[in-house]
């Protein structure tokens, strides 16, 4: 290990001090005794609802990967019509506020409807949400393939197959896999907004321990780390994905 890495792991380390030495100053500043171990008759649900947050933001992640790429097609429809409807979508959706949103598709949309799945279309609009913001990593990523890689496709005889198969593809899930892992950190985020319709997530999960408790303090550092404890690896995977194909 050279002296440069042995500098950075050293700083490294000095920071993460840095920031636990600031939250035990914070928790020592608190009236009330820190006693994480009232939490612990509620580690089923606290499970349940880190299960349920990975679960809802992996559904989320493939459904607005899905419907992404649906709007990105329509966006480059030679129909008019469809590329003004995809931004007029895009405009509401980045004018909306997520909470907005959840509660719009809970208790109006769905209702409309004659659907009442609250947690339903609570997860519907994270999906719908996150959709615009997928549509422009797929538009990105496409748009990374210049004019000349197609004309070369074509001057050596490429078929359609060959041409995503051993040129299009990889290129575009290179470029697409670092944004999406991004994304990927913003539903895990967003997702605890689902609390609002009771839906068994992270957050509500601790918020209802505490209010069984009353250990509010604890709950809220227990919140915190629980959810750091998933994002961080997220977005060290994330990093690790952009050198390994240096992107």
């Amino acid at each position: 290990m050279n002296s440069t890495s042995t500098s950075n792991i050293i700083s490294y380390l000095l920071a993460v001090l840095t920031v636990a030495a600031f939250v035990a100053t914070v928790v020592l500043l608190q009236s009330s005794s820190f006693d994480i171990s009232s939490f612990e008759p509620y580690q089923n649900l606290i499970t349940t609802g880190i299960y349920n947050t990975i679960l809802v933001s992996i559904i989320t992640l493939l459904g607005s990967l899905i419907l992404g790429f649906i709007f990105y097609l329509l966006s480059v429809s030679k129909v008019k019509y469809l590329v003004a409807l995809t931004d007029v979508f895009t405009e509401i959706i980045y004018g909306t506020p997520l909470l907005v949103l959840i509660i719009v598709m809970a208790f109006l949309i769905g209702p409309a409807f004659n659907n009442y799945n609250r947690n339903l279309l609570g997860i519907t609009g994270l999906i719908v949400y996150m959709t615009p913001y997928m549509k422009n990593v797929y538009k990105s990523a496409i748009a990374s393939i210049g004019e000349e890689q197609y004309l070369a496709m074509d001057l050596f005889g490429f078929t359609s197959y060959q041409k995503y198969r051993y040129i299009i593809i990889p290129q575009v899930v290179r470029i697409l896999m670092p944004p999406m892992m991004n994304n990927f950190s913003l539903i895990i985020k967003g997702s605890a907004l689902l609390n609002v319709l009771s839906y068994t997530e992270l957050f509500y999960a601790i918020r209802v321990a505490q209010s069984k408790t009353f250990a509010f303090v604890e709950g809220y550092v227990l919140m915190w780390v629980l959810y750091l404890l998933i994002t961080i690896p997220l977005s060290q995977f994330t990093k690790w994905i952009e050198r390994k194909w240096a992107l």
